[in-house]
Formats: structure tokens, C-alpha cells, sequence
């Protein structure tokens, strides 16, 4: 039973992805890590020998540490981040007891290198308007969130990505890129393994609305206007995506949350 130092899995599965959630980190031993180099969607993986060196970073925040079974390492790698100004909680059965409940795990093997900070760095088109905002949202919100995009004119987006260690995505000839019928983001979702009903429902409005096919979802030709309207009004690629994360924030709220809602107006009364 979850207490006021721990949290369920089934509870940290409704917070991740979400723009509230918690930092979640994952202090899991070398040893253990090597064993299954998967992730819970969203965590940092950080060693808890340091944690009086990493943890004031997280000061004043909301932080959920999870090792092998969330014992002794996630025990006291919280004790120590609240000793540290940190709202600290353990994962409830760690690594394992997430897995034991069947929910996504990230596969790492995927992932492009880290820099000098431990940050993925990913390098795209400069004008973002549907994928190259919606695939910076996922990977913030579900693979590394503190990564690091970059975008650049359309010749140079290889060129940069060779001299700044970035991994290019959506253009062409790339890993990370359109597949068939399918978008960037579908891609990322599918490669990273972090499908999830609401994921593979906004993938649908993403790609709709990416491809030219509003007929995928009624939804789609809302989001490529809330698209195309952000991109006349923010001429900085980076203020863009900040107004675009709340964006999907919303969309994918509603994916996970409200499909079956409606709002109808109350019919008027005409008096006779």
C-alpha cells in the first residue's frame, strides 16, 4: 500500500507524460541496469553514491526514485533528497513491480548519445509546424526531459548533426523519419516502445494532420489550424515549441482523458 513516501506504479503511470509530473529517477545499480536497460518512460538514470552532488538540483521540486524493487537504494536516495529541499517519494516495487504490472518501459538501446550534461541533443528543420513540434512533446514528456532540439536551415541539418553529436529527425534518408503511410512521431512512438492507448490515438491526429489526411480523425484538421496558427505567431523556433508543448499537453489530456465528452449548449426555452 502506497504511503505519504511512496507512490503505486498505476499512480505514476497517470503522471507521466502529463506537464505536472514528477522528476522521476532511477538509481538502479550498474550491475542491475546492464540486466535490462529499459526505462520508465520519462526517468533520469542517476547513481545514488552522488546524490548529495545531483540532488540540490532538484530543490523545491516533486521527485519519484525507483532501483530494482524500491528498497534500500530508493529508500534512502529519497531520504537524502528531502534532507536536501527535494519532495521526495519512492516508487512503490521499483523497476520491477513496474514491469511486473505489464506498463511501457523505454527501450535505451534507441537512444542518440548524451552530452557532457547527459542530455539527448536532436537537430531538425528551422519552421516547425506539425512533427517537429509534436515529436519534441514525446520525447520531453515520455523519453529524456531535459533534451535538447535544435533547429536549423534545411540544408544544414545533417552537417550539424555530424559536428554537435545531434540525431536528425524528420527529413529524409534518416532513422528518424516518415516510414510509408506513417509520420516521425508514429516512428518515435513504435521504435522507443512506449505505446500506449492515448500515444497511439494522438499519433492518429498527428499524422492526419502532418500527411494531408484529415479524414484519420475529426480531430486532425484542429490541430493542423492550432499548428499553422502558432507558427505565424511565433517567429523563434524555441518560443514555438514552448507555446506548442502546451498544445499537446492539451491534446494529449484529452486522448487519455475526455474522448467521451461533449459540450452541449442547454437548449433555450421559448415561452408560449
Amino acid at each position: 500500500m502506497s504511503t505519504f513516501t511512496t507512490i503505486s506504479s498505476d499512480k505514476m503511470a497517470r503522471l507521466i507524460g502529463t506537464a505536472n509530473a514528477p522528476v522521476l529517477i532511477d538509481v538502479r545499480t550498474e550491475e542491475d541496469f546492464a540486466a535490462d536497460r529499459r526505462l520508465i518512460p520519462g526517468s533520469i538514470k542517476l547513481s545514488h553514491d552522488n546524490v548529495t552532488d545531483w540532488g540540490g538540483t532538484f530543490a523545491g521540486r516533486r521527485a519519484v526514485v525507483s532501483c530494482f524493487r524500491g528498497e534500500k537504494l530508493a529508500q534512502g536516495t529519497a531520504a537524502w533528497l528531502r534532507q536536501l529541499g527535494v519532495q521526495a517519494e519512492t516508487l512503490e516495487g521499483g523497476f520491477e513491480g513496474w514491469k511486473a504490472a505489464k506498463l511501457p518501459l523505454l527501450d535505451t538501446r534507441k537512444l542518440p548519445p548524451r552530452d557532457a550534461r547527459g542530455r539527448t541533443v536532436w537537430v531538425t528543420r528551422a519552421r516547425p509546424k506539425v512533427d517537429r513540434i509534436a515529436c519534441p512533446w514525446l520525447i520531453r514528456r515520455f523519453v529524456d526531459p531535459n533534451a535538447v532540439f535544435l533547429y536549423v536551415a534545411p540544408s544544414e541539418v545533417i552537417g550539424v548533426g555530424e559536428r554537435f553529436n545531434a540525431a536528425p529527425f524528420d527529413i529524409e534518408n534518416v532513422f528518424w523519419s516518415h516510414r510509408g503511410a506513417l509520420c516521425t512521431f508514429d516512428v518515435m512512438i513504435e521504435e522507443f516502445g512506449i505505446a500506449t492507448p492515448p500515444l497511439l490515438r494522438l499519433a492518429t491526429l498527428v499524422r492526419g494532420a502532418d500527411t494531408a489526411r484529415p479524414e484519420l480523425a475529426p480531430e486532425a484538421p484542429g490541430l493542423l489550424a492550432a499548428s499553422l496558427g502558432l507558427s505565424r505567431m511565433y517567429d523563434d523556433d524555441l518560443e514555438q515549441l514552448g507555446a506548442g508543448m502546451l498544445l499537446y499537453d492539451a491534446f494529449y489530456r484529452w486522448c487519455r482523458d475526455a474522448t467521451t465528452e461533449t459540450h452541449n449548449w442547454p437548449t433555450n426555452k421559448v415561452k408560449a
